[in-house]
């Protein structure tokens, strides 16, 4: 069976910064050598230090990563300029494969996910796991079609969009000694013995009014929201000016979109966020489900209570599905507007507690997370995007039963 093993930590040089966490995620170990070595960092780093740090230290490992505005590690989450965070996992080379794609700009991103996933089967045909680590570029959805094309709908695609440190204009991803722009890079987990339990939650809550309705769509566009030019019409109804740059527009409202009634529960909430991008007026949403002329949407606003309420909600389902089996390790993806644009220190490291006390119960839990751009979370059973919300993937050794 895989074995987890994490570190992070805000060392300014970069080969030093990737010592420590690798010497601090294998203390105790024979050797620091390991198979597969998954690292998450912010944008201040020395990309090739950290990764020529990682070969010299561990030869024989696969090396994979990506960007994001801040990371989370057992020692709480960092948004600091350099923040590093890893999981170093040892086992047989067998049980996981490796895969990435150079720039997606401009590609098919149904494609794309369809060749990842073939060659991720012919390295490890067993694999029910796929760990995502995407550039914002990528229609999402056409991308889980991709892999669920090759794998089936019941493989189980969790991870995080890459980006960078708010700024909304590229994104890096690792494979081994490369350093790739607005790419993609894939883990498939392929051990038998490994179960996986995933959760999201927003927390946000609806606006008062009535739905409003998308009157012109042409995928992944909205071109009008009740007859008007769309984002002009958003933005006016969150009280920005037409010229607000989105991402600030982002971190107080959202697009929702009501969810099917057996969803509610499961989720906490009865509408799934659609984070509204604009591009030349219109609102790049790369929803099928909502780019569709007549479709009702409605306006959700953050809310600290609730996002408190569903993190608490989210670690109840999670624990009571852990049916007393401690977790190997916990991957996180949190939306980046979810960070310190949305919430202080205090409030972060709080929440951060909370989630991470109830699942490690004072011993020490491999914890791998990143606040991204979007986040790959099963939601009734189906692979889904979701955006502004805190995602958990909690890895544990199967029972017996799920192993006959």
């Amino acid at each position: 069976m895989l074995q987890f093993h994490s570190s992070s930590n805000s060392v300014v040089n970069s080969k030093r910064a990737m010592a420590e966490c690798i010497e601090n995620a294998l203390e105790g170990q024979n050797n620091l050598d390991c198979d597969l070595i998954i690292f998450y960092t912010t944008m201040g780093h020395n990309f090739k230090d950290l990764l020529s740090e990682a070969r010299r230290l561990s030869p024989k490992a696969e090396i994979v990563g990506c960007t994001g505005a801040g990371v989370i590690g057992r020692e709480g989450s960092n948004e600091s300029m350099r923040a590093l965070a890893i999981m170093a996992i040892k086992g047989e080379k067998n049980k996981f494969a490796v895969i990435a794609r150079e720039s997606i700009i401009g590609s098919d991103s149904f494609e794309i996910a369809t060749e990842m996933a073939k060659e991720l089967k012919n390295k490890a045909p067993g694999i029910t796991m796929i760990h995502f680590l995407p550039s914002f570029c990528i229609l999402h959805e056409r991308a889980i079609e991709g892999f669920e094309s090759v794998f089936g709908p019941e493989v189980n695609i969790f991870g995080s969009v890459s980006g960078d440190n708010m700024k909304f204009i590229t994104s890096f991803q690792f494979y081994n000694e490369k350093v790739l722009e607005m790419g993609a890079v894939a883990v498939g987990f392929a051990d038998s013995e490994l179960d996986i339990i995933t959760k999201a939650n927003h927390g946000f809550e609806i606006m008062g009014g009535a739905p409003f309705e998308v009157t012109q769509a042409d995928f992944p566009f909205i071109v009008e929201l009740n007859g008007q030019p769309a984002w002009r019409f958003f933005s006016d109804r969150l009280g920005f000016p037409e010229t607000a740059f989105w991402g600030e527009v982002g971190t107080v409202g959202q697009l929702a979109e009501k969810l099917p009634a057996e969803l509610h529960e499961e989720y906490g909430s009865e509408y799934i966020l659609r984070i509204p991008v604009e591009k030349d007026g219109r609102i790049f949403a790369p929803h099928r489900s909502i780019c569709q002329k007549g479709k009702e949407l409605w306006l959700a606003r953050r809310n600290e209570s609730g996002i408190f309420k569903g993190v608490d909600l989210m670690l109840e389902q999670i624990i009571d599905g852990c049916g007393g089996r401690k977790p190997l390790a916990v991957f996180q993806a949190d939306c980046g507007l979810r960070g310190k644009l949305s919430l202080n220190r205090v409030l972060k490291d709080e929440i951060t507690n909370r989630i991470q006390s109830p699942l490690s119960k004072d011993q020490d839990v491999p914890w791998l997370g990143l606040y991204g751009w979007g986040e790959f979370t099963k939601l009734g059973g189906r692979n889904h995007i979701h955006f502004f919300t805190t995602s958990l993937y909690v890895i544990l050794e199967r029972t017996r039963d799920m192993k006959k």
